[in-house]
């Protein structure tokens, strides 16, 4: 592997329906493991429409395209000239090559450039298995290893974090298993694989390797194999194999087999001397307990942050909201009253009076609901603002607390006890997702007492010292490290947030905004109107009295 060169790529596009369009284009020559030269980057400019969802993500406007963009044909012989006859890698070669670069290249009639090498992503799935969740997400990744910000959704940041994740985190591994070829890694991300943490049904989130043990989950790959879908009957065979072989190689349930040897290995006891007393000490506990602190320190971190970034985007949000909301209440009324006057008529001509009776009375329990609805989001939104420094400092305290109440697992086998967790677990998340900083504050500083006042039980939130035990909350604490993660990507993604963004470098862009949109729903109130006049005109026509709905 060290002796072979070969080209990393990515682009970005239009978008996943077909016909799908280039807009830039990033590649890396490497050498072995290590970036070889200069990388190659180019935009395309190819005269289409840039879906706005698309836009959002990699931030490439038709206008900028057409700016700083090239011809498609001028970018596809550079980069042929770049890369020659090397094998190209992807971190989604299934995407980035069969579904976008060859029907792309077939279209603008060129001819295909290089040859095909392996998928990046399969790579760190099968490498870093069982992952978190079973999430290889790019940016997730780069986030959870702690890689350099590389320039998120762009061609050449995400080749470079690609980069980044094969010489940091992949090479070790894969040196590791003796994959040290370009011909044994490309045949290693190419052999049939399935995952060992299982990513759907009943079973979901279970180690196949329990299986061994478990004859409930047994019986689940026996049935899986005998399915009549030909792609889940493989997946179940190949689980079985492996079963069956008792295989316990790097690679294949490596970690689930790595931690039965451990703890088959750990059975005997081994002791220390404290002041005459002979302590145990398990030493798979004394593992486990600093990964279960790191990834509690882990988790509070990145939970404050969210919180951090979220209480700014609701902030602004609900500064807007309240200058558009009269606006938007009259705009959703006369949509309302549009919808029913026509319900009205096609009931009346339908099925007669009775029946066109029955859509004014629905109408009425809308307009009530509808009413109701506005109410409560302008309440909610009266309480979102931006956290003070002070409340900032003070959610990274709460929140280290709050992460020891984290033992999903602690309650799997009681059901009442479960459910208390459920309802607990979903307070916080709520207390966080509104900025309930008081109700956070009541449960991080007495979350036994909290419960007790809901008449919930109670819960016992000890780690407890079973290698199994602290095992299972160090796995649930990395998943959850994961969800949180994601949850930061979404919110970085939306709209809402890049928005608070420029408000936060522009302060007087919200007014901006917000005349830009009291002037479209001016603009949409108006034909509102005039198509609800018309409906009235036609009910009044056919029954001689003013429309019921209004």
């Amino acid at each position: 592997m060290n002796r072979s060169a070969w080209i990393l790529l990515d682009t970005e596009t239009t978008g996943f329906i077909a016909p799908v369009f280039v807009v830039e284009i990033g590649a890396q020559r490497m050498f072995g493991w290590e970036p070889d030269g200069a990388a190659f980057r180019k935009l395309l400019n190819q005269n289409c429409e840039i879906p706005p969802e698309a836009s959002r993500v990699h931030g490439y406007t038709r206008e900028i395209l057409e700016r700083d963009g090239e011809p498609a044909g001028a970018v596809y012989e550079a980069f042929r000239a770049y890369a020659g006859d090397l094998p190209l890698v992807s971190y989604n070669a299934e995407y980035d090559l069969d579904l976008v670069l060859l029907p792309e290249w077939k279209r603008l009639g060129i001819a295909p450039i290089g040859r095909a090498g392996f998928c990046a992503l399969r790579l760190a799935q099968r490498l870093l298995d069982p992952v978190p969740a079973g999430n290889c997400k790019l940016q997730t990744l780069r986030q959870y290893y702690r890689l350099p910000e590389r320039g998120a959704h762009t061609a050449l940041g995400d080749v470079q974090t690609v980069a980044d994740l094969m010489a940091n985190v992949l090479r070790p591994i894969a040196e590791q298993r003796g994959l040290d070829t370009w011909e044994k890694l490309t045949a290693f991300a190419s052999e049939e694989w399935y995952p060992s943490r299982i990513a759907f049904g009943k079973h979901k989130g279970r180690c196949v390797w329990d299986a061994r043990e478990d004859a409930t989950l047994r019986a689940w790959l026996d049935w899986l194999a005998k399915s009549s879908n030909a792609r889940s009957a493989g997946m179940g065979r190949w689980y079985l194999r492996n079963l069956e072989r008792g295989r316990q190689t790097e690679g294949d349930f490596a970690w689930s087999a790595a931690d039965a040897q451990r703890a088959d290995a750990q059975r005997s006891a081994s002791v220390t001397a404290a002041s005459g007393i002979v302590v145990y000490v398990n030493p798979e506990a004394q593992r486990l307990a600093p990964l279960v602190a790191a990834a509690r320190a882990r988790l509070a971190e990145l939970e404050t942050a969210y919180t951090i970034e979220k209480s700014k985007t609701d902030a602004v949000q609900a500064a807007l909201f309240k200058k558009l909301a009269e606006h938007y209440r009259k705009r959703d009324a006369l949509r309302l009253v549009v919808s029913y006057r026509k319900k009205f008529l096609d009931s009346l001509l339908r099925g007669g009076e009775e029946e066109a009776e029955q859509a004014g009375a629905e109408f009425r329990q809308a307009k009530a609901q509808t009413e109701r609805e506005y109410d409560e989001t302008a309440a909610a939104m009266e309480n979102k603002r931006e956290l003070s420094d002070a409340e900032a400092d003070e959610m990274s305290a709460l929140w280290r607390k709050l992460v020891r109440l984290h033992h999903p697992d602690r309650f799997a086998n009681e059901p009442g006890k479960l459910e208390t967790y459920e309802k607990l677990t979903s307070a916080i998340n709520h207390a966080r997702d509104t900025g309930d900083l008081a109700a956070l504050r009541e449960i991080a500083n007495d979350p036994d007492g909290f419960i007790f006042r809901k008449g919930w039980g109670s819960l016992d939130f000890r780690d407890g010292q079973q290698i199994a035990q602290l095992k299972r909350l160090w796995e649930s604490l990395e998943l959850e490290i994961v969800r949180v993660l994601e949850s930061t990507n979404r919110l970085r993604e939306s709209a809402e947030y890049e928005l608070a963004q420029l408000v936060e470098k522009q302060p007087g862009l919200l007014d901006a905004v917000a005349a830009k949109r009291i002037a479209a729903l001016d603009a949409e109130l108006a034909d509102l109107k005039t198509e609800a006049a018309r409906l009235a005109a036609e009910i009044g026509e056919l029954t001689g009295e003013a429309a019921p709905v209004s």
